[in-house]
């Protein structure tokens, strides 16, 4: 999560007698920013790194972790065996419209059913692509349709239905508002005779005009990307060959350990064996060598 210019403004704020201790998973997505800093700084070898390598008896017990080691590893996940109640769980499909109505399924009906979870707070659909049939955009469509089907009121703005109890997602930085990239709320309700939506961030309510909706989209389906830094109770993740161009294996790390409770793929096999293994993409920085180390 942590740029180049957000290190830059952290570094410039520290004042000279403090101590920086920065913790992180280096597995992960890199920042959406310019730059992948952490990778960078424990590359240089300028500073002493500790790496937390070993899973103890409690983690071990989760197939959640057990299959984020193995993905990291370039395994694949282990299936659980019939009949077993557990936390990790995958779905094969073969052709892409039946993994859409799977995954509504199993999203709206399924997870609600066996673990108890509310499908529109607690559940959580991460794709690797806002394009396609298991692309965010039309996964928010289909949700939207089952989940909030009926609203009492609704508006149409930049290609996107509002309604109250709607799910939706900030997509940019609004200090005026206070809210932020990534931010999670809900549709509380709709004020036609002030031209605006209202949203509830955590129980913060935030005004949006109706000509000012551009920045907020439906989040019932996210992309990974967009996911970073978050967790869910239970995450239901689409992995297909439609989505060769981004299938790799921290893209993979990262969307499964976004799940605290449950983590459901649903996708083609050989889809998930690209991303598993499938190397991270390199990006090319200078800082490696500006802080003394060499560069592969």
């Amino acid at each position: 999560m942590l740029d180049v210019p957000l290190m830059n403004a952290l570094l410039k704020a520290v004042p000279e007698h403090a101590g920086l201790l920065l913790v992180g998973d280096v597995d992960q997505l890199p920042s959406v920013g310019p730059g992948q800093v952490l990778a960078d700084v424990i590359a240089s070898g300028a500073v002493p790194v500790a790496r937390l390598t070993e899973v103890f008896r409690q983690a071990a017990e989760s197939r959640i972790v057990v299959n984020a080691h193995r993905i990291n590893a370039g395994q694949m996940p282990e299936r659980p065996r019939p009949d077993e109640k557990i936390d990790f769980y995958m779905v094969e499909i073969d052709d892409l419209e039946v993994g859409v109505v799977k995954l509504i399924e199993v999203a709206t009906r399924r997870i609600p059913r066996s673990f108890g979870l509310d499908p529109v707070k607690d559940v959580q659909v991460l794709t690797p692509m806002q394009r396609g049939s298991l692309g965010a955009r039309n996964l928010n469509h289909e949700l939207q349709r089952v989940l909030n089907p009926n609203p009492p009121q609704q508006i149409e703005r930049f290609g996107w239905r509002f309604a109250p109890s709607d799910r939706v997602m900030e997509t940019q930085n609004d200090y005026d508002r206070e809210v932020f990239n990534g931010d999670l709320g809900m549709v509380a309700r709709i004020d036609e005779e002030e031209g605006a939506v209202i949203v509830s961030f955590e129980g913060r309510e935030v005004i949006y005009p109706f000509g000012e909706l551009d920045t907020l989209v439906p989040a019932f389906a996210t992309t990974i990307h967009k996911s970073q830094g978050s967790e869910y109770p239970a995450v239901v993740i689409p992995i297909v060959t439609q989505h060769f161009t981004m299938l790799a294996r921290n893209l993979l790390y990262t969307a499964v350990t976004r799940g605290k409770r449950l983590v459901v793929l649903i996708g083609q096999r050989k889809a998930v064996g690209m991303a598993v293994r499938g190397g991270s993409r390199r990006r090319y920085t200078k800082l490696v060598e500006w802080l003394g180390g060499t560069t592969a």
